[in-house]
């Protein structure tokens, strides 16, 4: 008799339909899964593998297995490999060298001897097995939840117990491979900090990040990555000691930013003298008399001394 008419004859026409439509949805999704070169999308192929096994499984009376299969290997385990290969970024690229000779070989042999034990192990359970019964003469005493329970706690307790254990162990395992031990750094107090700072013989806190400090004066700006002054690096109640900076940066050869000329007005003259001196003695940085051009307030005959002028001669000597 065909089975179409059967099915018909017997109400299932619509299980029919769908198992035709779900099947073939199946298989190229397993197809899709083994040739598939990307990671990713071989594991949206076995997603609709799974989809399709969880809807057979429910219009087979098995609800609890096909919302199992939906909900648990589709929804969270899979959803969580798919996580981690978006997160490690692997794909067919990262694979190009084998790193293992042979596996290909002894994959091939391995799945065609895995086949065979598969067909062997059906053909003798078909031989010897019992009367079949009916899923819903099987499940007629307790219903599926419940028969499901009682076979596995009781005809396989111990093969569940030793999945959890494998599981387990998997786990522990995976964390101790993953675990990179660090060496035990001695905790010092705040007393022991304070007498390595001040034997390291600098006592002032270290600059802030992007900054590059040139001295430990106060008074000395402090330098960007781009060889720009911070201005915050300097109060501005501090005067800046721009003569030692203009300095350094003459001997070494090294010329002023735009930045640096903006903030200090008297640069230019400074950096026409300390052309000459350099000149004169290139291979000597500490034999530059840098001096300030501007007269001295303070010094005798300054612009604050009532009695006196401007004296020219009147230097405020910096280093």
């Amino acid at each position: 008799m065909d089975p179409t008419a059967a099915a018909a004859a017997t109400g299932n026409g619509g299980e029919l339909v769908a198992f035709w439509i779900l099947g073939p949805l199946a298989l190229i999704g397993a197809v899709g899964m083994v040739l598939a070169r990307v990671a990713v999308h071989s594991a949206l192929w076995l997603v609709l593998t799974m989809m399709c096994l969880g809807a057979m499984y429910i219009l087979n009376g098995a609800e609890f297995l096909g919302f199992a299969q939906m909900i648990v290997y589709t929804g969270a385990i899979m959803m969580l490999f798919l996580f981690v290969l978006m997160l490690t970024g692997r794909d067919a690229g990262d694979s190009v060298i084998e790193p293992l000779r042979g596996q290909r070989v002894a994959s091939v042999v391995l799945g065609i001897g895995f086949v065979a034990l598969l067909v062997t192990g059906l053909l003798r359970a078909m031989q010897v097995a019992p009367e079949s019964t009916g899923l819903t003469q099987a499940l007629a005493g307790r219903g599926p939840i419940g028969s499901i329970a009682a076979v596995l706690f009781t005809d396989y307790l111990f093969p569940f117990e030793l999945t959890s254990a494998l599981l387990i162990t998997a786990a522990v395992g995976a964390m101790v491979l993953a675990h990179v031990r660090r060496p035990a750094k001695e905790r010092r107090t705040q007393p022991q900090r304070v007498l390595a700072r001040m034997r390291s013989g600098r006592m002032t806190p270290l600059p802030g990040p992007g900054v590059f400090a040139t001295s430990s004066s106060n008074a000395t700006p402090a330098l960007l990555p781009d060889g720009s002054i911070a201005k915050e690096s300097v109060s501005a109640l501090v005067e800046r000691s721009e003569s030692e900076r203009v300095a350094r940066r003459f001997a070494s050869g090294r010329s002023l930013t735009v930045i640096e000329a903006g903030d200090a007005p008297h640069v230019e003259a400074e950096s026409v003298h300390l052309q000459q001196l350099t000149a004169a003695a290139p291979d000597d940085p500490d034999a530059l008399d840098v001096r300030d051009d501007r007269p001295d307030p303070d010094a005798p005959g300054g612009k604050d001394d009532p009695g006196g002028q401007d004296d020219p001669t009147a230097r405020g000597v910096r280093r």
